[in-house]
């Protein structure tokens, strides 16, 4: 459980690095990304062991990174440019 655990960290800060890199112009501070995608990692890890059990550490760490990337989803803000209507009401 600890190399899961320590696992999930490190895949979720380099998804929120990846993040953070593309994406930066639409998230919060680098600070508050990177801290929400090690804990939604860790957090993802922790749900996926407790459903699947011991011995599916591959599992555990693709459910870290799901669970990661969702959380790091609900960061995002809308893109700079407005969106036009065709109709105007």
């Amino acid at each position: 459980m600890l190399l899961e655990s320590l696992g999930s960290v490190l895949l979720g800060l380099a998804l929120s690095w990846a993040a953070a890199r593309h994406l930066a112009d639409r998230l919060p501070s680098r600070r508050a990304v990177f801290a929400t995608g090690a804990l939604g990692a860790l957090f993802g890890a922790y749900v996926t062991h407790v459903a699947l059990g011991p011995g599916h550490t591959l599992a555990t760490l693709l459910g870290a990174v799901a669970i990661g990337a969702v959380l790091l989803s609900l960061l995002l803000r809308p893109s700079t440019r407005r969106l036009r209507r065709a109709f105007p009401f």
